[in-house]
């Protein structure tokens, strides 16, 4: 059974990721220092899987913490790297924290790989690092334009450390994941996305209807689009999930064609922030509560993929509908309302 090292697991989608890997016949070692991760979320895993997954909670950006992880676990066939912060209007107000965090993570990883031999490595990057592309949808080959949030620029410079490491050690290969807006949640809604102040619009969506927040806003309406929302690539979680675990089986294989491939995560369907709230409102039954407000600093216009070199490559196709995404997305939130009222009782 070979050994994968998940950063972030204790994480929205690196959670999901470890299922995956578990159902195709991994084992799993975390890595989350539960500054932004749960580890609620390994134990909906091991409900799930039957599994348990030890997690090692330590900052990755602490190169003798990151050491010792690796020395305790000789043996680790592959990493895949989720580790970092991820809010974009954060990222804007607090660059060099992004800097720092998500840089130095990569980096003491990549270090370590080197150190320990281990020469499989998955990157979680985004489709923010395209920009505001020129056209759509975009392909693995579109050039950059400039980001749009500096959360986005340590994606684009975590490709390209990869892309150099890769280029320098004769026997290690990257695969560069961009996803475009996962959401959803396990459909046994065991796991789902944990945010207590959200800043995805999904769970703005089902926690409002819940009634956590008495209403949400749409961050503008007066975009170049068919409704004039923004319009995005929204994608289940544990298609997610099974793309990290193909993509690793696809190097591990040997079958990977270049030394760093780059794989474009999405439906291939555009959906505006208006239809992706109709969508919720069809599949929960609940009308949602909503007003129209100012455009947000550092959100792009339109984006959405085209997946046809993840279809061919790694035999990966999205298996979640719209519809299926949100009604996962609803049925995790009112399990969290069961939790919060039990607990209430008790």
């Amino acid at each position: 059974m070979k050994k994968i090292l998940v950063t972030g697991g204790c994480g929205y989608i690196g959670a999901h990721t470890i299922i995956d890997l578990i159902e195709n016949g991994f084992e799993v070692i975390s890595a989350d220092d539960l500054s932004r991760g749960y580890l609620r979320m390994l134990e909906g895993v091991e409900k799930i899987t039957g599994k348990s997954v030890k997690n090692y909670k330590i900052n990755l950006c602490d190169i003798e913490d990151t050491e010792a992880l690796f020395i305790e676990n000789p043996g680790i066939t592959g990493i895949i790297h989720f580790a970092a912060f991820k809010s974009v209007p954060e990222s804007v107000e607090q660059p060099l924290k992004y800097f720092r965090n998500n840089i130095n993570s990569l980096v003491n990883v990549l270090q370590c790989a080197q150190e320990h031999h281990i020469n499989h490595f998955v990157f979680s990057s985004s489709c923010s690092v395209y920009g505001n592309p020129k056209e759509l949808p975009v392909v693995e080959t579109t050039p950059f334009t400039e980001p749009e949030s500096p959360y986005a620029r340590t994606k684009q410079m975590g490709e390209a450390i990869c892309r150099d490491f890769a280029r320098q050690l004769r026997k290690f290969n990257v695969t560069l994941l961009r996803y475009f807006n996962p959401v959803g949640a396990h459909p046994s809604a065991l796991i789902g996305e944990l945010q207590e102040k959200p800043e995805n619009l999904v769970p703005m969506i089902t926690q409002t209807a819940i009634g956590k927040r008495r209403e949400m806003q749409v961050f503008g309406n007066d975009y170049d689009t068919r409704d004039g929302s923004c319009v995005r690539d929204y994608v289940h979680v544990m298609d997610i999930a099974n793309a990290h675990t193909k993509a690793l089986q696809n190097m591990l294989d040997g079958k990977n064609s270049n030394k760093c491939e780059i794989f474009n995560l999405g439906t291939g369907n555009g959906v505006t922030v208006l239809e992706l709230i109709e969508a919720f409102e069809k599949a929960s039954g609940e009308k949602l509560n909503y007003k129209i407000g100012p455009r947000r600093p550092g959100d792009v216009v339109a984006v959405y993929a085209n997946n046809n070199k993840a279809h061919d490559q790694l035999s990966w196709s999205p298996q979640y509908d719209l519809h299926q995404m949100m009604d996962t997305a609803w049925r995790w939130e009112l399990t969290m309302k069961k939790e919060a009222e039990k607990i209430q009782l008790n």
